[in-house]
């Protein structure tokens, strides 16, 4: 089992991207409102560097949304290709970032 995150910047896409997941079998994902560093970075008045990238970065850059769920592999295949379909090349600026992580012991699941 691995513990699947993905970082969603593109939040536009996610009610698109849940339904699909459901639709291909995804039984489970929790998501939580998240916020990158660089929105962070952009409300922290104190820094001098910082105000002086404010005009790179964008001052209405949203939040986003990291979505996570525990998959074996073949969940995570159909999770992935989900993702690639309804997000796009995660390679690209704004998309979004996704991972796994072991799992050694899991509670609580239906199976």
């Amino acid at each position: 089992m691995k513990l699947l995150i993905l970082v969603l910047n593109n939040v536009s896409k996610l009610d698109n991207l849940m339904v699909e997941l459901a639709n291909q079998g995804v039984k489970g994902a929790t998501i939580i409102n998240s916020t990158g560093m660089a929105h962070s970075l952009y409300n922290h008045q104190e820094s001098k560097l910082m105000n002086s990238l404010k005009a790179l970065l964008d001052p209405d850059l949203p939040d986003n949304k990291t979505i996570f769920t525990v998959v074996d592999d073949e969940q995570e295949a159909i999770f992935v290709k989900v993702v690639e379909e309804v997000i796009g090349d995660l390679s690209k600026p704004n998309t979004g970032i996704m991972f796994t992580l072991p799992i050694s012991d899991v509670k609580g699941l239906s199976k």
